[in-house]
């Protein structure tokens, strides 16, 4: 036991080095940040080295600490799927997920709950990450990411395919009310809201709807998806979504889709589960109800 760093300071560590943050670690553990930086201040006195260099406003993992965060999150893991093997059979048990937010926001959360009516004493904690090239370290039980689910697309995890993705034109009501759209030459004229993380998504819908000439047309931007969604649904101009994720929008009112038979085939999402995962019966049942639950989305986007 004497060969083993100080404990607490390896999971402040893993979470800091996960989130690349001191500040997001200490809300993340309950902490102060005073208290973050002395846990990690403590190993790499015992590591005898730097574990993380400053990088403008955030705190980054050396390479090596990188390495080491990660097989600190692995057996961290392991102990805690030890500890709840061991548990009492009616221990509420934690299921963690990591997922982009759009993907979280818009498609998982909504439909959680019907989940949750089949798994009463199962806990769904949601941790999202802001970019689909999020590195795949610890900390989760099933991640889900943009991507294929063929063998060897994802080194060490086993890929499931959850949804299928297609992009098309998505407006408020309201403001086509205002401005009709019934055919793709409509659109000349209309604020085009942009998103950073999806680019491309105008070039290749203009190309799809035979205005190749509009490439060059001037766009709002936003750097995430959920921002420029809200900006779609409080009317500043109209924008490119995956139809997947806004069926609920759609059904609900709060936006529509103009020319529905004009799509984009996107890749979709899969759920990847780390080999050295424990084949626990409640992460099965939560992999068969994301494949069906995007089964579903699929019909309901046809």
């Amino acid at each position: 036991m004497s060969c083993l760093p100080p404990l607490n300071a390896l999971r402040v560590f893993e979470v800091a080095a996960r989130t690349g943050s001191y500040a997001a670690a200490a809300e993340e553990l309950g902490l102060t940040h005073g208290a973050v930086s002395r846990h990690v201040a403590t190993l790499e006195v015992w590591l005898g080295q730097k574990l993380f260099r400053r990088e403008g406003r955030r705190m980054v993992a050396t390479p090596i600490a990188a390495m080491f965060a990660d097989e600190v999150a692995h057996a961290l893991a392991r102990v805690s799927r030890a500890a709840e093997a061991c548990g009492r059979p009616a221990t509420r048990r934690i299921l963690r997920v990591s997922a982009p937010t759009s993907f979280a926001m818009r498609w998982l959360i909504p439909r959680l709950e019907r989940f949750q009516a089949d798994y009463p004493q199962v806990e769904v904690v949601v941790g999202t990450v802001s970019t689909m090239l999020e590195d795949l370290r610890g900390g989760f039980d099933v991640a889900i990411r943009r991507g294929v689910a063929r063998e060897g697309a994802w080194p060490h995890h086993r890929a499931i395919l959850v949804l299928d993705d297609v992009d098309t034109l998505i407006a408020s009501p309201t403001y086509l009310e205002r401005h009709p759209i019934r055919v793709p030459a409509d659109i000349e004229g209309h604020a085009l809201l942009a998103t950073e993380t999806r680019a491309g998504d105008w070039a290749d819908w203009l190309e799809a709807a035979g205005l190749p000439h509009l490439l060059g047309h001037p766009r709002q931007l936003f750097d995430h998806f959920f921002v420029s969604r809200q900006a779609v649904e409080d009317g500043l101009g109209i924008g490119i979504g995956p139809l997947p994720m806004l069926l609920i929008d759609i059904a609900a009112g709060r936006l529509a889709t103009p020319l529905p038979h004009i799509r984009v085939r996107r890749t979709g999402y899969v759920a990847l589960v780390p080999d050295h995962a424990d084949r626990m019966p409640v992460l099965g049942a939560f992999i068969d109800w994301l494949a069906q639950e995007g089964r579903r989305a699929g019909e309901g986007a046809a």
